[in-house]
């Protein structure tokens, strides 16, 4: 498969997976009903995925991010935003299987945990294969400019050529200007 599918296919799924966890932590996983003396009527709580198990949330957004980070990073930092990905995946499933335990409605941490298993895919997908995929342009990087071995730039140097209305970033060494006083002949 080429390389650059590859990529695409790892960030879609670790944004997918993270949107779907998120997805999952703000619906209602369970509803709790106290009775109360009449006339009163029972007291209803719902607990949403991220009252119940409050990790679950901010790890899919980190997921969701992490997406964007599969593309902004290089050859070397790639393997190691896929390895913390593997991990947020499995925390993620972890989360799933937790409120699973507590949850009347299975379905959402269910959902959850394939959108932990998503991430944790992507992250492998990036940690093999992610040395190959291109990385992005480097009209993006700043080249470091280099000035010429005879213009030193000392402090005084900067602020006397600003003095004079030069720029100091210039280039070229600044002119030399004869500050002496006019000899009387």
């Amino acid at each position: 498969m080429d390389p650059r599918r590859q990529r695409v296919y790892a960030v879609l799924a670790c944004a997918v997976g993270g949107a779907l966890a998120l997805w999952a932590a703000g619906r209602v996983w369970t509803v709790e009903v106290v009775a109360r003396p009449e006339p009163l009527t029972p007291l209803r709580t719902e607990r949403t995925g991220g009252a119940l198990v409050g990790w679950l949330a901010p790890l899919a957004v980190v997921a969701i991010a992490g997406a964007g980070a599969l593309f902004a990073t290089g050859r070397r930092g790639r393997g190691l935003v896929g390895g913390l990905l593997v991990l947020e995946g499995l925390a993620i499933v972890a989360a799933g299987g937790s409120g699973l335990t507590r949850a009347d409605r299975p379905a959402w941490p269910v959902v959850a945990a394939l959108g932990g298993l998503l991430v944790a895919a992507a992250g492998a997908l990036a940690v093999v294969r992610g040395r190959a995929w291109p990385t992005m342009g480097g009209r993006y990087e700043r080249r470091a400019e280099t000035r010429p071995a005879a213009w030193s730039a000392t402090s005084q140097d900067m602020w006397n050529s600003l003095d004079r209305g030069e720029d100091p970033t210039l280039r070229e060494p600044p002119r030399a200007v004869d500050r002496r006083a006019p000899e009387d002949s």
